[in-house]
């Protein structure tokens, strides 16, 4: 399976006032996930996508239950939907799973034992040359590994057309 889970922590300074995980905080949660997994490239004789330049050129946000504060940090799927050229769309899913394993302190599985999805969420990604400040191709390694990760489209419930 191309789906990578990376726990992320949520911070106490996360919660807005209405106690859950605030919608801009959720983007940071995102982009920590994105880093981790960026780093993966080492792994296959690369530079990391953070050395070798990629910027956000999109998000897309679903919000399908509230995230609050916990001790434990939060399980994070993290894949690639589809690569181009020079961008490729990330997808996520902030979830709890079944079992409860990765919860603790509130937001755990709902009743039931369903597995709780909290956010589902897209980014496109743009390969991007530091030094001439402009997108580029990306590279034959760079596709290599990401094609590698791919997986099925973010199942949004909604999506704007």
């Amino acid at each position: 399976m191309a789906k990578r889970c990376v726990p992320v922590t949520v911070r106490w300074s996360d919660m807005d006032a209405f106690g859950h995980v605030n919608n801009v905080q959720v983007l940071r949660l995102l982009e920590e996930v994105r880093v981790h997994a960026f780093e993966d490239l080492r792994d296959h004789g690369g530079p990391s996508l953070l050395e070798s330049g990629v910027v956000v050129a999109r998000h897309e946000v679903e919000y399908l239950a509230p995230l609050v504060w916990r001790l434990a940090p939060v399980p994070t799927d993290i894949w690639i939907t589809a690569v181009g050229g020079a961008s490729f769309e990330v997808g996520y899913e902030i979830y709890d799973a079944v079992d409860g394993a990765a919860g603790g302190g509130g937001g755990g599985p709902a009743a039931g034992g369903e597995r709780t999805v909290y956010v589902r969420a897209a980014t496109t990604c743009v390969a991007y040359d530091l030094a001439t400040g402009a997108a580029r191709r990306l590279s034959a390694t760079e596709r290599e590994v990401l094609e590698s990760w791919t997986d099925e489209p973010v199942p949004f419930r909604r999506r704007s057309r």
